[in-house]
């Protein structure tokens, strides 16, 4: 049953966009695979940040981190707008088709018409598609793959093209990880059931994800995104979601394109929050390094890491002071935000005490008796328990959206040297599609 909505018009656009061969960067043999994986907000700052985070600021000896070693390049991620600061929408978008747009599209143009997407022309080639997020799987990162929207809030109708959008009778997902069940289980439609019926597996939970044993496959594993690594028990959510879709989309025959996003790097760079990024981007590492595994035992894959813009403006030094304490860091057990809602639970004689135990930071008297006037006032007991940690670690932000800065590249594998030096973020779709092209010949 067809159930895109888009006009008949815009139809016949997609499918024309999605044969459109991209240009041939180099004749030499194409990666049968693609691993392309994003971290959702992740500046070259992060990189540096997770370096010193690893080493403790210097109580270890400082080394390359796996994204030293795969760093290539920088990339450019304006939209196709005036503002140069892009949102996830528009650099998916970009990302994902090779084309600029607007914020808040998901591979449409000006006109809102849809643009055809690398894992559509994957499909028609016959290549096998995955997504993993860490955020619900029609969120804006993984949405710009799949479908076509003006507004990434339009979360439930982003969730019904993942099963309408066909190419040649096909659908175009044959493996989706991540949260989001309330968008594909709701009143008016049930997808899950519609994806069952068309063979899917599908799991709902970390015991049933393990149990997944062929494509295709489909698992929501929360309501919404995943909980926070630092707030969770099990342990590289995002690098277990990996390795269960590389399982089940090796032995392709045609090959695969994989998109993995580390979504809630982004997630902390709002919240401002460094040892809830610094986890998150520990996560996205092991994910990375599963992949790179992946690569060295099948040497006709790509594997492409980028970031769709940067998030906070963090800064690793603070108010003029020459320091910057990513030690500190390890000592912070929870996110802030869970932090701030166990402490409003709590008697007041006990959140000196219960503070320290979870960041492994002390109050002066000041600060105690600001958090206990704060205690009943979420945002803005949020607001000074945040600053206490940011100030003790020395981390600095510049604000709780995205900036204009560049992103890091990097790669490694068959094609890695076609992805060196500077580039726009178009310019890596272009040459994925150009890969995705050559292979199938």
């Amino acid at each position: 049953m067809y159930r895109f909505t888009l006009p008949l018009a815009a139809i016949a656009l997609l499918s024309a966009c999605a044969q459109t061969p991209a240009p041939t960067p180099s004749e030499q043999a194409a990666p049968n695979n693609i691993i392309f994986m994003i971290g959702d907000g992740m500046g070259a700052n992060y990189l540096t940040a997770y370096r010193y985070f690893l080493a403790e600021g210097k109580q270890q000896q400082i080394k390359p981190t796996i994204y030293d070693e795969l760093w290539t390049g920088i990339s450019s991620t304006w939209p196709d707008d005036q503002t140069l600061v892009t949102d996830s929408a528009a650099s998916a978008t970009a990302l994902a088709t090779g084309v600029k747009t607007f914020n808040g599209a998901i591979s449409v143009d000006q006109q809102h018409l849809p643009i055809g997407t690398l894992m559509q022309q994957a499909k028609r080639l016959g290549k096998a598609n995955g997504i993993v997020a860490s955020s619900q799987v029609n969120h804006a990162t993984p949405a710009a793959f799949l479908a076509h929207n003006p507004s990434r809030r339009n979360m439930d109708a982003i969730a019904d093209q993942f099963f309408d959008i066909r190419i040649e009778g096909q659908l175009v997902p044959d493996v989706m990880l991540g949260g989001g069940l309330t968008h594909f289980i709701r009143d008016d439609r049930n997808l899950v059931a519609e994806f069952q019926a068309e063979g899917y597996q599908y799991a709902d939970s970390w015991q049933q994800l393990t149990q997944l044993s062929q494509a295709p496959a489909l698992a929501l594993l929360a309501d919404g995104g995943l909980p926070s690594v630092l707030n969770q028990e099990m342990e590289a959510p995002l690098q277990v979601m990996t390795e269960k879709a590389l399982e089940l989309l090796s032995g392709q025959p045609q090959g695969f394109v994989l998109m993995v996003e580390g979504s809630q790097i982004d997630w902390c760079g709002h919240a401002n929050d460094i040892a809830c990024a610094m986890a998150e981007m520990h996560d996205f590492a092991l994910a990375i390094q599963s992949a790179k595994a992946f690569v060295d035992a099948n040497p006709d894959t790509l594997l492409i890491i980028t970031a769709d813009h940067e998030t906070g403006g963090l800064a690793l030094a603070a108010d003029g002071i020459y320091e910057w304490r990513a030690d500190l860091i390890y000592g912070v057990q929870y996110t802030v935000r869970e932090i701030t809602e166990r402490l409003m639970a709590l008697e007041p004689a006990k959140l000196a005490d219960q503070w320290r135990h979870w960041t492994g930071l002390p109050l002066t008297d000041e600060q105690l008796t600001a958090v206990l006037a704060a205690q009943h006032d979420q945002p803005k007991l949020y607001s000074l328990l945040n600053g206490y940690i940011n100030q003790a670690t020395r981390t600095g932000w510049t604000t709780s959206g995205h900036t204009a800065a560049d992103v890091p590249v990097m790669a490694y594998g068959a094609g890695a040297e076609q992805f060196t030096g500077f580039m726009d973020n178009i310019d890596i779709a272009k040459r994925i599609m150009s890969f995705i092209q050559q292979s199938a010949k």
